[in-house]
């Protein structure tokens, strides 16, 4: 514990770990966990391997994940109550990296992702996530459920798909051409599990509703199968045969990612022209993975009283994301649903965490073959439940009801955008979007006054050859052109201005070019320019951008007192 604290100092890791035993662990707190653990443990195997078969990756990836980078991120975090594993967020960007390059493309962006997040926690970026705006987040949650709902009607359907784009717009156009082959006993059974999804939570019980579903609708289909001739659905058994051996819990060991096979079935290879090839997908899971894992953190923490460090969770999101797919696992990343559910049932350190994984390992060795009967319907209509439940629906029609028009675009753009093209190219575009909307109005609240010395009491005095202005906002490169322009605007007889600088908390190099470029107008047409109210901070910009005081042209004054003498001075003179 001593070297893991010393570690920390330099490089933020495992300070979740660090802060849940510093004041001490008690017998209490661990019989907590362990039943936090043993809780979220079961609930999260159906939901690994459904996330691992929508992502396009065999559902005992799914239980790998959470097991491997489970383990790591809870060791390594900066979150006490976190859980992480595979989440529905990483759908839409996994599903199209495995669609393209394979089993081998997949866990190699995996490992890249988790370098680069190794990297952002290492280099203190953990804070900045907190920028993006939120219509941003929303709008692109909101787009990734429609995806994960929509890519769901193939197996709830039982339709026959023929293999189409990786994207929203080629998956939807075979799917709706699929809708003639549909299978009405899968629809039966997808239909009754997501029946019990919905009405389940009306019990009020503390059994998971999806347990019951998939327990139920694996009965059914097992009893059906003995009892109907002719009855037959998908399962994970029939889908991925091997699973009915037991197979699954005696694959996890050690691989390298890049010698599973691409998306011809040969080995995938590590070369740079992959890592090339990969980087802009690893670069999109390790940001979706930062703000998804922080964003939890946020919630968890007000959930929990607990408090976070978020460059320590980026460092072990990082970790576990290197190392897990060494262990035939996809990207992992903090689950929102999961971690809810270990807080609810107490607990509080990053033991509850590691048991919930060892529950899954335990649940992969003990119980492999009963796995094999879970309906893929079933677990399609689970994530369709998921996917519902992450839109936040009501949320979202509530932000278009009432905020400003500008965060309504930003909203619906990233929205459309993550539907249509991508979440990286929504989320660059939304980002965009709401820094122009930031700047607009930033604009509208900088502007130039000119002051009537008959309404103020202290400038009722000053000749009429003298101007006084009052500028209000930061002067940065969105708002110098409207108020500086305004001091162009001057009478012919006017020899001295003064500006007022009180309310200017800031300067950028273009509200200093342009300052400087008006100072030296007005002084060709002999004015003299006071300048009161500054902070010393923009003072030395200005005299280092060359506008030093120079009696006759440029002073600097205190307050508006001192400017009224230096005028009046200017007068006499």
């Amino acid at each position: 514990m001593i070297a893991l604290s010393s570690l920390y100092k330099r490089i933020p890791i495992a300070t979740g770990l660090v802060n849940s035993f510093r004041s001490g662990y008690t017998i209490v707190q661990f019989r907590n966990d362990l039943l936090a653990g043993i809780t979220v443990g079961i609930v999260a195997v159906p939901l690994a391997m459904a996330l691992a078969i929508a992502s396009g990756a065999p559902p005992e990836f799914g239980l790998y994940t959470s097991i491997v980078a489970g383990i790591i991120i809870a060791i390594t975090g900066g979150s006490q109550v976190n859980v992480s594993g595979p989440t529905a967020a990483f759908v839409v960007i996994l599903y199209p990296i495995s669609h393209q390059f394979g089993m081998g493309g997949l866990l190699t962006a995996g490992v890249l992702a988790g370098i680069i997040l190794f990297l952002m926690g290492v280099f203190r970026l953990g804070r900045l996530i907190r920028y993006i705006p939120y219509p941003v987040t929303t709008g692109f949650t909101a787009g990734i459920a429609v995806i994960i709902a929509m890519l769901q009607l193939k197996d709830f359907l039982g339709l026959q798909v023929t293999t189409g784009s990786g994207h929203f717009l080629g998956q939807f156009i075979s799917i709706t051409s699929a809708v003639p082959t549909l299978h009405v006993a899968d629809f039966a059974v997808g239909l009754v599990t997501l029946l019990i999804l919905v009405f389940w939570p009306r019990l009020k019980t503390r059994i998971p509703g999806h347990l019951i579903a998939l327990l139920i609708a694996s009965l059914a289909v097992w009893l059906a199968g003995r009892w109907l001739d002719g009855f037959q659905v998908a399962t994970i058994g029939s889908r991925f045969e091997y699973i009915n051996e037991g197979l699954i819990a005696k694959e996890l060991g050690f691989i390298w990612p890049w010698n599973l096979p691409n998306a011809d079935g040969v080995s995938s290879g590590l070369s740079l022209h992959m890592i090339h090839l990969l980087l802009p997908a690893a670069f999109t899971i390790a940001m979706l993975g930062a703000i998804e894992s922080l964003m939890c953190a946020v919630v968890s923490d007000g959930m929990a009283g607990t408090r976070h460090d978020p460059d320590a969770e980026l460092v072990g999101q990082g970790l576990g994301n290197i190392i897990a797919p060494f262990f035939a696992a996809i990207p992992a990343t903090a689950a929102i649903a999961r971690t809810a559910t270990n807080v609810r049932a107490g607990g509080r350190t990053p033991i509850a965490a590691i048991i919930h994984s060892l529950m899954i390992l335990l649940v992969l060795f003990l119980f492999a073959k009963i796995l094999a009967y879970v309906p893929m319907s079933s677990l399609a209509a689970l994530l369709m439940v998921v996917a519902w439940n992450m839109s936040e629906a009501k949320e979202f029609v509530h932000i278009i009801k009432i905020s400003p028009r500008s965060d309504v675009a930003v909203l619906l753009t990233c929205f459309s955008f993550t539907v249509i093209f991508d979440m990286v190219v929504a989320v660059a575009v939304g980002l965009v979007l709401a820094a122009l909307m930031f700047i607009h109005r930033m604009v509208e609240l900088t502007e130039t006054e000119l002051l009537n010395r008959h309404e103020h009491q202290h400038l009722n005095d000053l000749p009429e050859y003298v101007a006084v202005y009052d500028i209000d906002g930061p002067l940065f490169f969105g708002a110098t052109d409207k108020a500086i322009g305004a001091l162009h605007h001057y009478q012919r007889t006017i020899k001295v201005i003064i500006l007022d600088m009180t309310d200017v908390p800031m300067i950028d190099i273009t509200g200093i070019i342009a300052m400087r470029e008006l100072i030296k107008t007005l002084h060709k047409n002999g004015i003299k320019v006071i300048f009161t109210n500054l902070s010393p901070r923009i003072i030395q910009k200005l005299e280092r951008a060359g506008l030093k005081p120079d009696p006759g042209h440029l002073v600097y004054c205190r307050n508006i007192n001192e400017a009224r003498t230096e005028a009046l001075v200017s007068e006499n003179s």
